[in-house]
């Protein structure tokens, strides 16, 4: 593809002023049409997974249910719009009506939106899709998946741990999936890598109700009490329709 060229290209060293200049100005509009398409959104929950699980898939039946929930709680379900667990995630949410929509990442193999999306948005740069994920989200919901699963996951710790980011839930859920990770994080914590204090930026649960509940009470902390979700008025000297 010619933008994976190209982004391999930027990527790949100091080049001209003149086409860092050009780059510059192809991500800043990407960040504005980013924004412009999330603006009118409700408060998102994020749910991140693997795209390789299929409707039988025990996480994926999780995924769904946990979806349900937090629709019924007026957030509206986002993920990368891919198959799989995202495909389980919107999916909950319009089991009831809820919103639902998909960030993707356009990649040299497309992936196919999934059919349960109210729109779908595609970025050509992973940090531009971290960043409107992160923006637009209130919490992050994590089942089993592969390294960009991890690597949502890890940005979003270092982010709480360097107070860039404050009273954001993160809830792993698949506690025998994530045991060996959550050793490793022990690990690191006794050699003093990370605080003890690290190992409380997240939960990690088997139940979708005690997930969602965990989210609920860091928000209601948060925020001093229920999240009161109030729309956004369109300007048309915005352009906005």
């Amino acid at each position: 593809m010619k933008q994976d060229h190209e982004e391999a290209q930027f990527l790949g060293g100091r080049r001209s002023r003149v086409k860092e200049f050009v780059s510059v100005l192809s991500i800043g509009f990407e960040f504005i049409k980013g924004f412009r398409k999330l603006h009118f959104t409700d408060p998102c929950i994020t749910v991140f997974g693997s795209a390789r699980f299929e409707e039988d898939n025990a996480y994926y039946k999780s995924a769904r249910e946990f979806s349900t929930l937090a629709s019924k709680k007026g957030f509206t379900i986002m993920t990368g719009g891919g198959p799989g667990i995202m495909e389980a995630a919107n999916r909950g949410a319009k089991d009831v009506a809820g919103k639902s929509i998909g960030c993707n990442i356009k990649l040299p193999k497309e992936q196919q939106p999934n059919p349960y999306l109210d729109f779908n948005l595609s970025v050509n740069h992973f940090y531009i899709r971290k960043v409107l994920l992160l923006k637009y989200s209130y919490a992050f919901a994590v089942f089993p998946g592969g390294f960009g699963t991890m690597d949502e996951f890890f940005e979003t710790l270092t982010l709480l741990q360097t107070k860039k980011i404050s009273n954001f839930p993160v809830v792993l859920f698949g506690k025998d999936y994530w045991s060996p990770l959550l050793d490793q994080l022990n690990q690191m914590e006794r050699v003093g890598t990370i605080s003890k204090d690290d190992l409380q930026l997240f939960c990690v649960t088997d139940s979708v109700t005690e997930g969602m509940e965990y989210i609920n009470a860091k928000l209601e902390e948060k925020y001093g009490g229920p999240i009161k979700f109030k729309p956004t008025k369109r300007r048309w000297w915005f352009g906005e329709r």
